[in-house]
């Protein structure tokens, strides 16, 4: 393998983790209070450091998935100027599924083991 295979590479490997990723940090900005499309988008392109940009309509999309499953819903609001918003949030079965899957797939990245091989 060359050197200048790499950068392709790892932009390949990168796209993919991080539209996997996208139910995560969906979830994460939904676990502390409801938000609309664009505290959403702000809240995952800040917590990830901005190395996760998403579109608004891969949200919307996203988010009417999950209505249907009954893991999030929304509530029409008020917005500061012009039309109502919908404020989506978790239900509770939405946040269950948030704190299993957590459980079972992030928290073993802070094993010490995992933790070991990560720093090596």
């Amino acid at each position: 393998m060359t050197k200048d295979l790499l950068p392709e590479l790892l932009s390949s490997w990168e796209d993919t983790y991080k539209k996997g990723q996208l139910t995560l940090w969906i979830f994460l900005a939904l676990k502390d209070g409801q938000k609309y499309v664009d505290e959403i988008k702000e809240f995952i392109e800040l917590k990830s450091n901005h190395t996760i940009h998403c579109e608004e309509q891969s949200l919307y999309r996203n988010l009417r998935k999950y209505q249907h499953i009954d893991v999030v819903a929304f509530e029409n609001k008020k917005g500061n100027k012009g039309p109502d918003r919908k404020y989506y949030f978790l239900t509770p079965m939405g946040a269950q599924l948030l704190q299993i899957f957590i459980e079972r797939n992030i928290s073993l990245f802070f094993s010490t083991e995992i933790l070991t091989l990560l720093k090596k």
